[in-house]
């Protein structure tokens, strides 16, 4: 997609580019050669200016201009009618931190089409969004696809494939392993075909024995940092006990990530309610009284939130932990070295050395870097948000292998999922979180798609559930 889109230039790549009856040679100014010619691409990582308006935002270096002065009027004039016409309810007056993750991606989608877009390339538009926005964007790209705009997409959520595609390209290895009528697939032949083997299961099994309640959470009520009125827990209650993997569900919004956050002293301000650590109530301020408790956080965003991306897999796996081998001011390199190159290791990340940059490789690898550092920091809980968001169908299953091995070995595992199928297919009970708090726990028995959209819905109680 950075080929196609002008991030690598012709002459890095061997090979050609058929583009509209001709072959597309992009130069240095390449990114801005790609617009001109009706190329457009949505990253998964969003590139919006946080304090800029939505308007600001999409005509950002194209702002309509009267002589030397920009012309605001004609500006938000032509926003409102960009929005409209691909019918994007966004206010183009709005401030972009004032928005949902899924107006951002709107707003990310309406800045490529600014550009009179032929060809729309989206990069995981779906991986932060709720249902609902989920199928508001597909409401989008077929009205798109009406006006004659195509689009790639990339997404390893498979079903949206058979939601919104005409046509499936499976890649492996970075080479072209299929390209078929997605009317010719099923889901199970594509996992097949990106993983290069069969694979009888989506999860692993596992022999985990989950043992007594050594952590618990009781009423806990919590404020944003940034706005003290505004309460973003209201009373969230659960315990976990050894070696479980206890799952949190629940819609955008419902304050699974705060919750996380929070216990990891670096969110919220907890105004009520109590926190019990083997017994014992403790009081969590920062990052650092986490840590030293034994509680480490694998965030949802990994590169901007859990990654120096560039630092080298050797520096970031070893970045929290450096105490460990300072001495005298100075730090053992050799220990530092040993450690890293044992944790990359036994969690198979795949580099040619642990010197590389961070940043080169893929998703799952770049996770696996994330849990490596706090497994050297030798937790006694782990959490872990979104785990697999943005990484392939084979890197997933080798994070459900960890997870399982870490639990058998009496981790605690707090785990986040937007993904049903895999709070169902990985947990021993699911924590169902409804507008900032508890609205149930499910034992695994119990537990289906249903009952839990239920509670995370505020539909039903986990009483009227389970009745």
């Amino acid at each position: 997609m950075k080929i196609l889109c002008g991030v690598y230039p012709h002459g890095s790549y061997t090979g050609t580019i058929q583009y509209e009856g001709a072959e597309l040679k992009l130069g240095s100014s390449s990114i801005r050669e790609a617009m001109r010619e009706g190329i457009a691409i949505v990253y998964q990582e969003l590139t919006l200016i946080p304090n800029m308006t939505v308007g600001e935002n999409i005509f950002l270096g194209k702002e309509p201009r009267n002589g030397p002065v920009i012309d605001w009027e004609r500006l938000y004039s032509e926003c409102q009618r960009l929005l409209e016409r691909y019918r994007l309810d966004i206010d183009p007056h709005a401030r972009i931190k004032d928005l949902g993750v899924g107006q951002m991606q709107m707003t990310e989608i309406a800045k490529a089409l600014s550009e009179d877009a032929k060809l729309l390339i989206l990069d995981e538009p779906t991986s932060a969004l709720s249902e609902a926005e989920v199928h508001k964007l597909m409401e989008i790209l077929r009205h798109l696809k009406s006006q004659g705009v195509t689009c790639l997409y990339i997404t390893h959520k498979l079903e949206e494939f058979f939601h919104i595609t005409d046509t499936v390209t499976v890649l492996r290895d970075g080479a072209v392993v299929a390209t078929t009528p997605t009317k010719e697939i099923t889901v199970e032949r594509m996992v097949n075909l990106m993983v290069g083997r069969e694979m009888t299961e989506r999860f692993p099994e596992s022999r985990r024995m989950p043992g007594e309640i050594f952590f618990s959470v009781s009423d806990l009520h919590a404020a944003d940092p940034k706005d003290p009125a505004k309460e973003v827990l209201k009373g969230v209650s659960f315990n976990l006990r050894m070696g479980e993997i206890l799952g949190i569900a629940g819609l955008m919004g419902s304050g699974r990530t705060e919750l996380v956050t929070t216990l990891f002293g670096e969110f919220g301000q907890i105004t009520k309610g109590k926190i019990e650590l083997e017994g014992k109530e403790i009081r969590i301020k920062n990052a650092r009284d986490a840590i030293a408790r034994g509680i480490s956080l694998v965030p949802e965003d990994r590169k901007r939130l859990g990654l120096v991306l560039l630092q080298s897999i050797l520096r970031n796996i070893s970045l929290p932990n450096l105490s460990r081998f300072a001495s005298f001011m100075r730090i053992n390199e050799d220990a530092e070295l040993a450690e890293a190159l044992h944790y990359s290791k036994s969690l198979s990340i795949k580099t040619a050395s642990v010197h590389a940059s961070v940043e080169s490789l893929s998703g799952g690898n770049q996770q696996k870097v994330v849990i490596s550092k706090w497994l050297m920091s030798k937790p006694k809980i782990l959490i872990l948000d979104d785990p697999t968001r943005g990484i392939d169908v084979g890197a997933k299953y080798e994070i459900y292998k960890l997870m399982n091995q870490l639990a058998e070995q009496g981790f605690a595992i707090l785990m986040i999922s937007s993904e049903l199928e895999e709070v169902l297919g990985m947990s021993d009970r699911i924590l169902v979180m409804c507008a900032g708090r508890s609205n149930g726990i499910l034992e695994m028995a119990e537990a289906t798609q249903e009952k839990i959209m239920a509670l995370a819905t505020g539909i039903e109680t986990a009483e009227e559930v389970r009745a």
